[in-house]
């Protein structure tokens, strides 16, 4: 573990208690998943992935796209074929936790962009099977917002857009767009800075650029954090035993029943789409609304980036991209500033949490791990005087296992807005206190979260974030 005191943040061991549930949604998120399926085996396993967390999600859509990798065709069979897979294990699954979904729901829910690359498919006569769909659900008469998540090319969600600026009043389209939440893996087409440039007020997280001909590049990517190793060639701190070929064999390949034989060998980057749901995975680190507190999807600020978009042309406003954390690796005992480490900091609790889920898929309750729940039973925002003494102790925690717990409290500077000290992680203990530092006449926001494992096989972790206002 990694631990340091930053200006005098004193950690001090107190015995208490400690933390309930998995999140602080009170709903299930709607979403729709845009996938070029097949262009590489990437997509295959997130989607292997990202079935085995549908019960915490209201799905509506599944839908086949072309890419600039896969530009005049669409693989909605690929997807009919995992589905396949997961009706086998999806009796087993629902053992461990409710919500999940039918094979005949999820196969119903799957529908088709058109074969055309990128703008080509967006105008008149252009409408799809997919567009048409993104249509209907956005218009329903539901007042949770409807994530979009793009793993290849967006230009079926664009001809959607585009379709619905024609027909609808300004307000009209407002309010719809305002309903709207878009995470792209990159630009995988030229419709992405499109639908950025034409709709200012669309909901937008994404690393903007591609490869081509060494110009751009996906290891400018948040994303690439899921999985990559190294950065302009050197080693990156992150723990690349968790995404080994060894451990995805032992996993979740092997002995995990139909739907973990349906995950495909890694050719480039191991599951480069899954940080697109990442965020919206109920384990109480993240609100998936502001993606400047950083989770398993990574960190992101709003603004301008000066990185050139899929024209290769400037941005032409604000909008969700990458930021940077500041992370101690255990493993080459270094600080890592980079955009990546906002995603893979988390890596063995995100590995471990699907290589439990997989367990699930052939496991009884008895012999399988579940997470903790947490709760620090502190409000969401405490708000302190600059020189006052704060406490952040944790009560109630349970495990359904009866598991041994620890809990770590992380300083997470880069999410709130104090310069104050560096990133943190304390010591086992359910408390800590410190002196709230005196840092001007504005508020500061000190972000802090608390990090709760069990002993199980493999080790689940479940976090509760606290804001401290220093006033």
């Amino acid at each position: 573990m990694y631990r340091f005191i930053a200006l005098g943040l004193l950690l001090l061991l107190i015995n208490t208690g400690f933390a309930n549930d998995t999140g602080k949604s009170e709903e299930k998120s709607r979403l729709i998943v845009l996938t070029d399926i097949e262009n590489e085996p990437d997509d295959a396993q997130s989607l292997v992935r990202f079935l085995t967390y549908t019960n915490q999600w209201d799905v509506k859509g599944l839908i086949a796209t072309t890419s600039i990798w896969q530009q005049d065709e669409v693989a909605d069979w690929r997807i009919y074929e995992i589905l396949e897979a997961y009706e086998k294990v999806r009796p087993n699954l629902v053992k461990h936790a409710d919500g999940y979904p039918t094979y005949d729901y999820l196969k119903s829910i799957v529908k088709t962009g058109l074969p055309k690359y990128g703008m080509n498919g967006v105008g008149p006569g252009q409408d799809s099977e997919g567009s048409e769909w993104i249509i209907r659900e956005l218009e329903k008469d539901d007042p949770r917002p409807l994530w979009v998540i793009v793993w290849g090319g967006p230009n079926t969600l664009a001809q959607a857009l585009w379709k619905l600026k024609q027909n609808k009043s300004e307000e009209e389209l407002s309010r719809l767009i305002d309903k709207l939440r878009v995470y792209t893996i990159s630009d995988q087409d030229d419709s992405g800075p499109w639908m950025r440039k034409t709709f200012p007020d669309l909901f937008y997280i994404a690393s903007p650029g591609y490869e081509h001909n060494g110009r751009g590049g996906y290891h400018f990517g948040t994303w690439t954090g899921i999985s990559g190793d190294t950065f302009h060639g050197r080693f990156s701190g992150a723990n690349r035993e968790v995404i080994s070929e060894e451990w995805i064999n032992e996993n979740i390949q092997n002995n995990h029943g139909p739907l973990g034989a349906e995950y495909p060998d890694v050719e480039y980057l191991m599951e480069g789409d899954t940080p697109s749901f990442f965020h919206l995975i109920e384990n109480g680190l993240n609100d998936p609304n502001h993606p400047n507190q950083g989770g398993w999807g990574g960190r992101y600020e709003h603004y301008t980036p000066h990185m050139r978009n899929f024209y290769f042309e400037p941005e032409t406003r604000p909008f969700w991209t990458n930021a940077q954390d500041e992370v101690y690796s255990e493993i080459d005992e270094r600080h890592h500033t980079r955009i990546q480490a906002t995603i893979w900091r988390w890596r063995e609790a995100y590995q471990n949490d699907f290589a439990a889920r997989m367990d699930w898929c052939t496991q009884s309750y008895e012999e399988a791990n579940h997470p903790p729940r947490v709760k620090t039973g502190l409000p969401d925002t405490l708000e302190v005087k600059a020189g006052e003494q704060v406490q952040l102790k944790a009560s109630g925690s349970t495990d359904p296992d009866g598991d041994k717990l620890s809990h770590h409290w992380i300083y997470y500077r880069e999410a709130g807005n104090s310069v104050y000290g560096r990133n943190m992680k304390g010591e086992n203990t359910p408390a800590v206190s410190f002196q709230a530092p005196d840092m001007g006449q504005f508020p500061q926001y000190m972000h802090f979260v608390l990090e709760v494992t069990d002993d199980g096989t493999p080790p689940l972790t479940r976090y509760d974030r606290v804001v401290v206002k220093v006033k």
